[in-house]
């Protein structure tokens, strides 16, 4: 057992559900709920005890010096944030520029509680097209849930109930944004 296993294991008490398919090399990866910065950190163990690069972009800000070499580390890819530019069409792009790119999301758009998730991710994984993999990470059972590749079928409503069908129940670190 490696240490990063260990830690979030036998020390932190969570335990993953599912996997990767390593066969899939390019996905939107879709985190619910996201409520606290302590995610970061359980997708970084995530990211590290079932050794598939995972990665989530970040504005650009982030990977000047000092703390560069660590968001790069860690999968961080750089998003010019700059008013008036599509970003959907921005992040596509990376999944075409890279042969290997699982983009880790929030279709929340925030930490607070939202009841409309915002769509950027699912015309992302279109336009790139791209599957689209539901995680939860539920704080309550201490579990991080991996669920099978979704092929969106571009009806954003029916798609989307399927997908928050799968988060029904899960709890977030902070409980009532859940």
């Amino acid at each position: 057992m490696g240490l990063a296993k260990f830690v979030f294991e036998k020390i932190m008490g969570w335990k993953i559900e599912g996997n990767f398919n390593p066969e899939v090399k390019k996905a939107v990866i879709i985190v619910v709920p996201h409520t606290s910065w302590h995610d970061f950190y359980i997708g970084l163990f995530t990211r590290r005890i079932t050794k598939v690069d995972i990665n989530y972009i970040a504005k650009k800000e982030l990977f000047k010096w000092p703390y560069g070499w660590y968001f790069k580390w860690t999968g961080g890819k750089k998003l010019d944030r700059t008013p008036g530019q599509n970003k959907v069409e921005a992040i596509a792009e990376l999944f075409k520029n890279n042969d290997e790119l699982r983009l880790a999301l929030s279709p929340e758009g925030t930490r607070k509680k939202v009841e409309v998730w915002k769509t950027g991710y699912y015309y992302i994984a279109l336009k790139a097209e791209v599957p689209i993999i539901c995680v939860a990470f539920d704080y309550k059972t201490k579990r991080v849930i991996i669920d099978n590749p979704f092929y969106p079928k571009g009806n954003i409503e029916e798609d989307t109930k399927k997908m928050r069908a799968f988060f029904k129940g899960v709890v977030g670190k902070v409980p009532h944004f859940s």
